[in-house]
């Protein structure tokens, strides 16, 4: 990551900002979706899309046919935004209630990329953050699949994090107020894998082990 530039450097809770790969980096692979806000010239969006990150790259792929990936690949500039949600943060005022997170922007440009060769390593890591394994036993895409997605890569030089951790900042005037105050955590927290009706095979051990070996239904 580059220091920050006029559009990553935050202003606001300046304190809780990050500017170092190593934070950017851990946001980026615990999440499993970005939003990408441009404007195509006549109005402005957002759009949820999976991600992955290879290096110094964020990964999105898409039909060569859609809105989204025909205006990446034209070169738009765009932000892509991630937040983690770590907890609610209960203070004694209501002014001074929050929220733990983890967040991150990324401005620049997407690029495609070249070579089928490279388009399927980046799939086959997609595969393995999705399932660790997964790339080696699920069909790969075949030629037609392949020449109909188009993968794009943006650079991460230009981005910013925030990260808020910790319990509530009461006023020193309302730390004896008779109200409750602390942290109500938050965890993305996995579920007992369901198998579809039209599979037959043994569940592999990054199934079985989804959720702590939980017995799987059925």
């Amino acid at each position: 990551m580059s220091p920050p530039s006029a559009r990553t450097r935050v202003k606001r809770l300046a304190e809780l900002a990050r500017y170092d790969a190593a934070t950017l980096h851990a946001i980026l692979d615990a999440a499993y979706l970005c939003h990408i806000a441009f404007h195509d010239g006549s109005s402005s969006h957002c759009i949820p899309t999976a991600c992955w990150r290879d290096g110094e790259r964020l990964y999105v792929h898409g039909s060569n046919g859609g809105r989204l990936v025909k205006l990446l690949g034209s070169g738009q500039q765009v932000s892509v935004a991630i937040t983690l949600m770590d907890g609610l943060v209960l203070a004694k005022s209501a002014f001074n209630h929050s929220m733990n997170y983890r967040s991150a922007v990324v401005y620049g440009s997407f690029e495609a990329v070249a070579g089928d060769v490279e388009k399927r390593r980046l799939m086959d890591l997609f595969m393995h953050k999705i399932a660790p394994g997964r790339e080696h036993e699920a069909r790969a895409g075949n030629d037609k699949e392949f020449a109909a997605t188009t993968l794009l890569a943006l650079p991460l030089n230009e981005a910013a994090c925030k990260v808020r951790s910790g319990g509530p900042q009461d006023d020193a005037e309302d730390l004896d107020l008779p109200v409750w105050a602390g942290v109500l955590p938050l965890v993305l927290q996995p579920q007992a894998p369901v198998a579809a009706p039209h599979s037959t095979a043994a569940a592999p051990a990054y199934v079985t082990a989804w959720c702590g070996g939980l017995p799987l239904p059925g």
